[in-house]
């Protein structure tokens, strides 16, 4: 909104508008983004499809309208992001001990290879247990081995607890292949499931060893047993402190054909141009992505449309870049609505190693997602709270908008499960601000329901009003931030 440079009404304008000069966002403003973002037409926006398509197409029209500039590297809106899936070829195995091949009674085994085609014989396989010790460091001898590693894991740290974060433990520590075990009355179906789903990656940050793979416990049971050793025993062994691995006896050959598919999916950038050069930067990121078509064929709705997650993560920028653009500011302001973010915040890493722009130049970014959970006048939670040097300054932003904090790190849990990690890591500030995370007890109930299924879809009773009023505070925070005389900063980066 513009100011008024009439004399006559300057005085009233100073009595009735807000601090921001700005009209609120309203309910209305992001449903009618919502409505189309998670349309079933837009097939639950997977990276690669149609609905990607149709998207980023969405989102660059909306802000070339709000007057946000096209800010990728080619001057255009769309920063490629090179991605990869596997999906299970053919393959051959069999096992040999002493000199003798091992029969096995099941045949539930699953392996992927890294590249499209994988052979290997006597190939010696090792039990490395939960694949790491206590501390975090992989203890059993892995290098050029199949490691057997079991898929449930206890007495690890939290950071080390997720199979993905053992497995490039165990390839950084030289493992020719993973393989994990499965409980079949447990996590083997969601395990076999999670292989077999052509998982996207980012190539050029995959920690993968040659071959990866999974098996039933029975199957695990069936091949130690016949060769001659028991498998209760050496699960037990994994559990002591001194536990290094067991070498099985047992060598390997495998011919494995994997299904390779390269694509390119895109980041959409855009900028508002600031006044003053070397200045620094502002940035708004939030991801586009869902899960697509996500359940099986013959269920009544296939579609995971992604409303909360993170359609109305997306409505809510684009409501910033339309309020921010209405005026030139100090700093530029950058838009980046990122790719693949559930498969591992891959368009933020991409953007992270290719940005458009010097990552110490930027002085904050802030992320939005999941931002349609809580009701008007609930608490500003900030996740990342304690790592940067902003709190007390976002606080008193927050705070003139009529805002209530909440003081507790609580929703730091967050941290590296949205796309600012990714930004973090590389020593850019980058927070998350909002009513969502402050209650995590109705956050909890989201996630434990409609969370990444056909339910999280726009309904009549879809909570927006804690959301319009995050979009005005984000719009609060752009105006302060991107303004010298309200911020002075320091670089961002190392």
């Amino acid at each position: 909104m513009r100011l008024v440079h009439s004399a006559i009404f300057v005085g009233l304008v100073a009595l009735v508008a807000s601090p921001t000069l700005s009209k609120a966002v309203t309910e209305a403003d992001l449903r009618a983004h919502i409505a189309i973002l998670a349309s079933d037409a837009f097939e639950g926006r997977k990276p690669g499809t149609e609905g990607e398509a149709k998207t980023v197409k969405y989102i660059a029209e909306q802000w070339a309208r709000a007057g946000v500039k096209p800010a990728a590297a080619d001057g255009g809106w769309f920063e490629p992001v090179p991605l990869i899936q596997r999906g299970q070829g053919r393959f051959d195995y069999s096992f040999t001990a002493k000199g003798r091949k091992l029969r096995v009674g099941s045949d539930d085994i699953v392996l992927i290879g890294k590249q499209a085609d994988y052979m290997r014989s006597d190939l010696p396989m090792i039990f490395a247990g939960v694949g790491v010790k206590a501390d975090g460091t992989v203890a059993a001898d892995v290098a050029g081995k199949a490691a057997l590693v079991l898929f449930d894991a206890e007495n690890v740290p939290d950071k080390m607890k997720s199979p993905r974060a053992r497995r490039e433990a165990l390839v950084a520590a030289g493992a020719e292949a993973v393989i994990f075990v499965g409980d079949s009355k447990g996590s083997w179906p969601s395990l076999r499931r999670l292989l077999l789903s052509r998982p996207i990656s980012l190539e050029s940050r995959e920690t993968r060893a040659p071959l990866e793979g999974a098996i039933t416990s029975e199957f695990a049971v069936g091949l130690v047993t016949a060769a001659g050793q028991d498998w209760d025993t050496l699960r037990a062994h994994a559990k002591q402190a001194d536990f290094v691995g067991e070498a099985l006896g047992i060598d390997a050959n495998f011919n494995v054909k994997t299904d390779i598919y390269r694509f390119t999916s895109s980041n959409v950038i855009g900028k508002i141009p600031g006044r003053k050069k070397n200045s620094g930067a502002l940035l708004f990121m939030g991801h586009w992505d869902h899960l697509g078509i996500c359940a099986p064929e013959g269920a009544p709705d296939r579609i995971c449309n992604g409303a909360v997650d993170n359609a109305s993560g997306i409505a809510v920028m684009n409501e910033v870049a339309k309020a921010l653009a209405q005026k030139k500011h100090d700093r530029d302001v950058y838009f980046v609505a990122t790719t693949a973010e559930e498969s591992g915040l891959l368009g933020a890493y991409a953007f992270a190693q290719k940005p458009v722009l010097p990552l110490d130049q930027i002085i904050l970014a802030l992320n939005v997602d999941t931002i349609a959970i809580a009701p008007r006048g609930s608490k500003v939670a900030i996740i990342g709270r304690g790592t940067t040097p902003l709190d007390a300054v976002v606080e008193a932003v927050a705070k003139k908008t009529g805002r209530v904090l909440e003081g507790s790190t609580d929703a730091n849990a967050f941290m590296q499960r949205q796309d600012g990690w990714a930004l973090m890591q590389k020593g850019v500030p980058a927070l998350m601000v909002g009513g969502s995370f402050a209650d995590l007890d109705l956050l909890q109930k989201f996630l434990g329901s409609d969370y990444h299924g056909p339910k999280d879809e726009l309904k009549d009773t879809t909570e927006l009003g804690g959301a319009a009023e995050d979009a005005d505070l984000h719009i609060a925070l752009g105006r302060h931030f991107a303004d010298t005389r309200k911020y002075k900063s320091k670089k961002a980066g190392d």
